[in-house]
């Protein structure tokens, strides 16, 4: 365990499977692959602000995120920053009317302003 304080810790969506984001991209089912623990960045920047567990289910890439940022974990709690989004490198991609990722490498979840697909968003935030 980390000798950092958790601030907070919520759960969310950071990308829905078969919706088209604000860049034209879908992600499909099995595009992330198994589950595991990714860093949690800030804006898709910088030094991680805590981490974040990710599995897909049958509605995206869900997440159970720790906030170890006091700041952020307050500005997430008052609903001040809701959105989420994924750091990837797409593997396998087919092109059609939008670019289809079938396969990406997860880099990282950011907590965000404004996520790139309107429904990726935190769910819940617990203390």
């Amino acid at each position: 365990m980390s000798g950092r304080q958790v601030s907070g810790r919520f759960t969310g969506y950071a990308a829905l499977f078969d919706r088209v984001d604000r860049a034209g991209d879908v992600i499909r089912a099995g595009a992330f692959g198994e589950p595991r623990t990714v860093p949690l960045l800030w804006q898709h920047r910088g030094e991680p602000v805590g981490r974040a567990s990710v599995h897909e289910d049958r509605r995206g890439l869900a997440v159970d995120g720790i906030i170890d940022d006091p700041a952020l974990a307050a500005a997430v709690r008052g609903g001040a920053v809701a959105g989420l989004s994924v750091g990837y490198r797409p593997r396998a991609v087919r092109q059609g009317a939008n670019r289809e990722l079938t396969a990406v490498d997860l880099v990282e979840v950011s907590l965000v302003a404004i996520p790139m697909q309107s429904l990726a968003r935190v769910a819940q935030f617990f203390t």
